[in-house]
């Protein structure tokens, strides 16, 4: 069972922060607001924070240059994780990893269903890795991004969380890169 091992020293991730949406502002980011504070909370940093349109190669764009900043281990979106027409965040995601993070979406499904039942289908939350830095699209909602945040990301990103986390393998993830 998974638990914290308090031996072991907290090592702090540094975070940027993508909302997705086309109509919310500085003033109303809820949602990004949620996950700013918790990323503080935890101890982390957050190197940087933006709010994009609806624009899929906007996204990606945004998302390559996080990817290749060496001050920043993850990249966490809020948004366009529906299925209308303007939601593209979950392609322009998959536009730049390299490896996705399927168990991700599954987790992330499981814990929404015991919250809001089937509706939790309509979410296509995902996860994955590009450049050795860490992605992961939520939902826009400040609910989906509490469940997401205190049920998988605030202890895969605990280096002390045991058996395993995301924090240990991050040196790892570029390896492929550097043995050219």
């Amino acid at each position: 069972m998974s638990r914290i091992d308090e031996s072991r020293p907290f090592v702090p991730v540094r975070f940027a922060l993508l909302t997705v949406s086309d109509t919310r502002g500085a003033g109303d980011d809820r949602s990004g607001d949620l996950l700013a504070g918790r990323i503080d909370a935890a101890g982390h940093h957050l190197a940087a924070r933006t709010i994009l349109r609806d624009e899929r190669e906007e996204i990606a764009t945004q998302l390559r240059t996080w990817c290749a900043d060496p001050q920043i281990d993850v990249v966490l979106s809020t948004g366009g994780t529906g299925l209308t027409g303007r939601d593209v965040t979950v392609e322009a995601h998959r536009d730049v990893y390299e490896k996705e993070i399927v168990a991700f979406g599954t987790v992330f499904t499981l814990i929404s269903m015991q919250k809001i039942g089937t509706s939790a289908v309509q979410s296509r939350a995902t996860g994955g890795v590009a450049n050795g830095t860490y992605l992961f699209a939520l939902p826009g909602s400040p609910g989906a991004c509490r469940d997401a945040w205190d049920e998988i990301l605030a202890p895969q990103f605990d280096y002390r969380h045991q058996p395993c986390n995301f924090v240990e393998i991050l040196p790892r993830l570029d390896e492929h890169l550097r043995r050219k």
